[in-house]
């Protein structure tokens, strides 16, 4: 398969492409979603023994969703982006930074790629709970590790990061009873 064209179809927050492609000799086309790359992690208190999640409104799934903290990334620079973000949403300065894995979001047809942190933190720096600017109400929720392993996750990002936390621990996760 070769991409023969990428044409910008809608700009504003989020960018919408129409891509020609072509294979085995037929062109077709496919729309295909750009929301820029996103650095999260998985942020563990040393202090208290939490793990620190953020809840906020997410409009997309038309609810609020506890998950990793996460941000678009800045400067291509995703190490960079995940210690702010870190900051702004639980007012905790990183003490210890540890890059986990990359991932694509939703490849078929979203460009967006995860780079995914565990994240160590004890001094709190400021209140957090994100920028106002940005229209964030974002709160904190702490988790004892055999709590976190319980919760019914409904955001991809925070289960690949409960799982490769959980492999790292060697314990394992039990399937939710009930579907979101």
């Amino acid at each position: 398969m070769k991409i023969k064209d990428r044409k910008t179809i809608y700009e504003g927050f989020y960018t919408f492409r129409k891509v020609i492609l072509e294979e085995n000799g037929e062109t077709f086309e496919r729309e295909q979603f750009e929301s820029g790359n996103a650095a999260a992690a998985i942020v563990y208190n040393t202090d208290r023994d939490v793990y620190i999640l953020v809840k906020q409104f997410r409009y997309s799934a038309d609810m609020e969703l506890i998950e990793t903290v996460a941000g678009v990334v800045e400067d291509d620079d995703p190490e960079k982006t995940i210690r702010k973000e870190i900051e702004e949403e639980t007012g905790y300065a990183v003490s210890h930074l540890r890059h986990v894995w990359d991932f694509f979001s939703s490849p078929g047809a979203c460009t967006e790629k995860v780079f995914l942190y565990y994240a160590e933190v004890s001094k709190k720096k400021s209140e957090g709970g994100g920028l106002d600017e940005e229209h964030e109400q974002v709160k904190t929720v702490e988790f004892a590790m055999e709590d976190l392993l319980k919760q019914k996750w409904a955001d991809a990002k925070t289960i690949i990061a409960v799982q490769w936390l959980a492999a790292q621990e060697q314990v394992f996760l039990k399937r939710p009873e009930t579907r979101l």
